[in-house]
Order: C-alpha cells, then sequence, then structure tokens
C-alpha cells in the first residue's frame, strides 16, 4: 500500500513506487541546483574558469562517494561549499613569487590544490574524531573561532558582489527582492530554493529586455565530455585554502546535526562523525584533483527532507545520477554561463551577506559569553587579522627559492586557533547544544 506523501515519516521510498522516487530525486536536484552551480559562477568571475559541467559531475560523484562511505545510512547531498569561495577569490589575486604575471586559467590548479589538501585535513580530523572522540577534538574549534572565520568569509566577498551588481542595478534588484520574497514569504519548496528562483526569476527579465547574450549557447554540443583540471600543489595555495576547512568542518557538522534531528534518527553516532566527515573529506579532495570546487553536505536537500518527510537516502542518490547526467551537456553548461553578470551580483549580494550571518548565528546560538576578555580578544584578533591583512595582500617572505604568502583569512584563521589554545578559560563542549552544533549551516538561510 502506497503511503501519502508529507504526512508520515518514510524511511524506504519503495513504499511510494517508482514514479514518485524519480519525482522526489528531481526535488532533490532542484533544491541544490541553484547553489551548486552558482559556486563556479562566481569562481569564474574571479578569473578562475571553473567548470559548471565539472562540478556537476564531481557533485553527483561525492555524494555516491559520501553514501559508500557512510554505509548508506545518512540522507545528504554534497553539493559546491561557499566557504572556500574566499579562498578561491584570493587565489585569483596572488600576485607574488611564483604567480606573478599568471593567468586565471594558469592560477586554478593551484586553487584546486589547495582544494585537495583541504579535503585531506578533513580525513585527519575523522582519525582524531575516531580515536581521540569529537569533545576533545572540538575544543580547539570552538564557535568564538569558527563564528568570526565564517563572517570574515562573507566580508571578504561583499566587495565582488556589489562590483557585479553594479553592472545593471535594476537587475541585480529583481534578483535581491525574490529572494528575500521567497526567504520571509515562501511556503513549501519555495523557502528552500530561493537561490535558484532569484536567478530563474531575474534571468526571465533579462530575457524579456534582450539582455541576454546566446552565442555560447548556440555554439556549444548537446553532449560532450566535462573539462578535467589536474591539480598542482603550492605551499602559498595550500595555505590559502587550507584553513578554510575550519569554517567548512563546523558547516560539515551542523548539517550531520540537521539532518540528524530532521529524521529522527542520531548519524553522529552511527554511523559517526568520523565516517561523515571521511565521506565530505574523500568526496572534496577528488573533486579538486581533477577539477572541480570542494564539496560540502547540503542544508538545501535537508529542507526536502522536512518537506516531504521522505527520508531513505536512495532518493538523494537519484539526485546525484540526475547531476552526472547533466554534467554531460556543453549547452546546458553554456546555458548557465549566460547568466548576466548583474544577476549574480544580486544574488551574491544576499549570499555573501547571509554566510557572514551564519557567522553571527554561530556565535549567539552557542551562547559565547562576550563579556569574557578571552572571547573578546580572539574575536578581536581575528576581524582585524582577517580584514587588515586582506587590505594589504596578505603576508610575503621567503623560504629557500620560494614566495610563500598568507592571505588575512589564513593568518586569521591560524591566529584564532592559537589564542584558542594557549589562553586560559576555553569552557566549550561540543555537544551540549543541538540548536548551536546546526548554526553553523552555510546552506540554512
Amino acid at each position: 500500500m502506497k503511503k501519502n506523501l508529507g504526512q508520515e515519516a518514510i524511511y524506504d521510498a519503495r513504499e511510494l513506487g517508482t514514479p514518485r522516487m524519480l519525482v522526489l530525486g528531481l526535488q532533490h536536484l532542484f533544491a541544490m541546483f541553484g547553489a551548486t552551480v552558482l559556486v563556479p559562477i562566481l569562481v569564474t568571475g574571479y578569473g578562475l574558469p571553473l567548470s559548471i559541467q565539472t562540478t556537476l559531475l564531481f557533485a553527483g560523484l561525492g555524494t555516491l562517494l559520501f553514501h559508500l562511505c557512510t554505509k548508506f545510512k545518512v540522507p545528504a547531498f554534497l553539493g559546491s561549499s561557499f566557504a572556500f569561495l574566499g579562498g578561491f577569490e584570493a587565489v585569483a589575486n596572488l600576485d607574488a613569487g611564483k604567480f606573478a604575471g599568471m593567468t586565471g586559467e594558469e592560477k586554478l590548479p593551484y586553487a584546486l590544490g589547495g582544494v585537495v589538501v583541504a579535503g585531506g585535513l578533513y580525513l585527519v580530523l575523522a582519525l582524531l574524531f575516531k580515536l581521540v572522540g569529537a569533545k576533545k577534538v572540538m575544543r580547539f574549534f570552538p564557535p568564538i573561532v569558527t563564528g568570526p572565520i565564517i563572517i570574515l568569509i562573507g566580508l571578504n566577498l561583499s566587495g565582488s558582489a556589489v562590483s557585479n551588481a553594479s553592472t545593471n542595478w535594476p537587475l541585480a534588484l529583481v534578483a535581491i527582492a525574490i529572494i528575500i520574497v521567497a526567504n520571509i514569504f515562501g511556503k513549501g519548496m519555495v523557502k528552500i530554493i530561493p537561490i535558484l528562483l532569484g536567478v530563474v526569476g531575474a534571468y526571465i527579465v533579462a530575457l524579456i529586455f534582450n539582455q541576454v547574450d546566446f552565442t555560447a549557447v548556440q555554439e556549444a554540443q548537446f553532449v560532450g565530455l566535462q573539462k578535467i583540471v589536474i591539480a598542482k600543489f603550492d605551499i602559498t595555495a595550500i595555505l590559502v585554502m587550507a584553513p578554510i576547512a575550519i569554517a567548512a568542518m563546523m558547516e560539515h557538522i551542523g548539517d550531520v546535526s540537521a539532518i540528524s534531528s530532521t529524521t529522527g534518527k542520531n548519524f553522529i553516532a552511527d554511523p559517526g562523525l568520523h565516517r561523515t566527515l571521511l565521506g565530505d573529506g574523500l568526496a572534496t579532495a577528488v573533486a579538486g584533483m581533477f577539477g572541480g570546487p570542494a564539496n560540502t553536505t547540503y542544508g538545501e536537500n535537508t529542507g526536502v527532507l522536512a518537506l516531504s518527510k521522505v527520508y531513505d537516502p536512495r532518493v538523494v542518490r537519484l539526485a546525484a545520477i540526475y547531476a552526472i547526467v547533466l554534467s554531460f551537456s556543453p549547452k546546458f553548461d553554456a546555458l548557465v554561463n549566460s547568466i548576466p553578470a548583474a544577476i549574480v551580483g544580486g544574488v551574491s549580494f544576499i549570499l555573501y551577506g547571509m554566510i557572514s550571518a551564519v557567522g553571527v548565528r554561530n556565535i549567539v546560538e552557542n551562547k559565547v559569553d562576550l563579556t569574557k576578555s578571552r572571547n573578546l580578544i580572539i574575536a578581536a584578533v581575528i576581524f582585524v587579522c582577517g580584514l587588515g591583512f586582506s587590505s594589504i595582500g596578505g603576508i610575503s617572505f621567503v623560504v629557500g627559492n620560494a614566495t610563500i604568502t598568507l592571505t588575512g583569512l589564513a593568518i586569521a584563521a591560524l591566529a584564532g586557533v592559537v589564542l584558542n589554545a594557549i589562553l586560559p578559560g576555553n569552557d566549550y563542549e561540543f555537544g551540549t547544544s543541538v540548536e548551536g552544533d546546526k548554526s553553523a549551516d552555510l546552506g540554512s538561510y
């Protein structure tokens, strides 16, 4: 007997029949789509030609790899991580040592190398979680460190949002307005996909006013292979990207906490955070090695779980297969790339602000005591390092024959972790607040 959607929890989607399972998979595809393709669009805007086709391919493959690592138990989709946007922009702006005079296409493999190393850090953390437990490890990454770092990621990107939006403010404002209305007044699926609705709605307006160039779309083939870019490794790019794993790790834990709360199953205990981090880390490292951005578990798809009450990971794996199929269409890639810069600016205007707001929420919902001098000092040093050093292009120094550059975000992350470790009074205990654990989820708007 078939069950009704949205009325009772369903842990085996086969009870719904194949047609409805296929539709549910499409629903998960729509939920992740806007944010996942937005990352390569934004990174390409920074000057690094990240492929939409390749991004979709490794989002799908990464999701399947994640499910394998988590014993096929966790209904999570892995899409492009917003947390690494600041790292991509920082690499694009590197102009010292070997990066002096490099084109964006030449810099991209080094940024991807940093993503691979960041994925490797996930594996190290997964091992530590398994050996010594999450509580002991997380004492080194409390909200007073991760919150300000997440805030900095959004603030450092804000200039590019304004720059893109200023190419056509009326069109950017249309995208902003749609996202706000969908986010605040939307119900059901509308509230889950505000980014996608903002892009599509503003794109329709751009079509009406003949502001879309279809030349590349007309020239592109319907079927073709993805653009594979092999990662290269340089200490400067690694030091730019790797510290972002701190914020990305909190995003991951937030998502797993949210999925556990939504489905009524404790995935932090079974299959365990060490397995979910392993899956996310491997997916990120594999994507970075071959030309894709870092992956992360998606809050948008958690929203679909809550909406449909279908908690079967099989439907999420269907969405992964759909993403892989879409990745074989250069024409689809060209169509997405035809989105005017002003629309990208309008969407990122909200997105970058939301990232910073998530950092604030992480501090507030974890009840960080800012009357304590240690907490104020840590936050103050992180903010000044992140914004101050970014304004002067970071710090460059020579080791042997290599010029190494530390960006503002990297310096801020290192300073925050070190200060938290050496200053007395660290009373953070991971796992005491479900809301606090979920509050670092960059996919929860």
